[in-house]
């Protein structure tokens, strides 16, 4: 009966987490209409007010949660803060190449970005963690390099925007992990310690008569106001999601949102995608076939290990 009931609550835990990552992932996906809302902006401006108005958000989001004890003891440790700069400056290069990319058209790019990503991951696990790769894996990441060739040849030059944004959300992601607190006291503490050149900027804007926020229409301030939301509520629905489920459910439900961004680039903002980009988004996906399938396997053996 004591098994039966821990049971019926982890499947409870596991429903509430796929909903909340869903959500997530299901509003990542249609931020592109958002940055496409925000695009006739200056760039550092919408950047500044993503991190100004997520502030609030992720404070009363970290009271209601009653972990501030954590946050606290995070911020009285140099070594926290300095890790937390680190983050913070990754994933504010990470949201300004795409916020750019989307506001030029190359939403496309974007999304092969994030597809790549899982598979950047397992190579930084590899050559700074130590981390062994299976065949599958090694198959994977072989077939992400031949579609970047691809691409590259084609074009002349490296997809740099893909490969920025990949290689900037693992780097995120690698060095996140080093921080001691979790992920809610994390995103809180980034978004502080890049409030206050942002507010200084904001400021200096204002002051200078080069704003959008008070100088413009209401509609661009509320439109830089809402960037606090569409940054901060995604990234905790996915914090308190991660949480509760498998790593496999997460590595499956990580490519919702770069299929939504892919499907939004090719049929309503009407960017081209030719036959080149088709071969190397097949090659993609296959890649990704395989990375999931692996992750698969190597999740159902666990039990059979011990």
């Amino acid at each position: 009966m004591v098994t039966e009931t821990a049971q019926l609550d982890a499947d409870a835990k596991a429903r509430r987490g796929f909903f909340l990552a869903l959500g997530a992932y299901f509003l990542w996906g249609l931020l592109p209409f958002y940055m496409k809302a925000v695009a006739h902006l200056p760039l550092i401006e919408v950047i500044c007010h993503r991190i100004v108005w997520s502030v609030p958000i992720a404070a009363c989001v970290l009271v209601w949660a009653g972990r501030t004890a954590d946050f606290k003891a995070a911020v009285r440790s140099p070594k926290s803060i300095a890790m937390a700069a680190l983050t913070a400056t990754l994933i504010s290069v990470n949201w300004g190449i795409y916020v750019w990319a989307i506001a030029v058209d190359r939403t496309v790019e974007t999304a092969l970005g994030y597809y790549i990503n899982p598979l950047v991951v397992v190579v930084v696990g590899a050559l700074l963690l130590g981390e062994r790769l299976d065949r599958l894996q090694i198959a994977a990441v072989a077939l992400a390099a031949i579609a970047v060739t691809v691409l590259t040849i084609e074009a002349g030059k490296l997809p740099w925007v893909s490969l920025a944004l990949a290689f900037s959300f693992a780097a995120y992601g690698f060095f996140r992990k080093t921080l001691p607190i979790g992920p809610s006291q994390g995103f809180l503490l980034e978004v502080l310690l890049l409030s206050v050149p942002a507010l200084c900027y904001i400021g200096y804007l204002i002051a200078t008569g080069q704003d959008h926020f008070v100088s413009s229409t209401g509609s661009d301030t509320a439109l830089l106001i809402g960037c606090g939301p569409i940054t901060a509520v995604p990234l905790l629905l996915f914090a308190f999601g991660a949480r509760l489920l498998r790593l496999s459910t997460i590595g499956i439900m990580q490519y919702i949102a770069p299929t939504m961004v892919f499907l939004i680039a090719v049929l309503v903002f009407d960017e081209p995608f030719g036959r080149t980009q088709a071969i190397a988004f097949a090659l993609i996906w296959a890649a990704l076939a395989m990375y999931s399938w692996s992750m698969f396997k190597g999740r159902q053996a666990v039990p059979a290990a011990r």
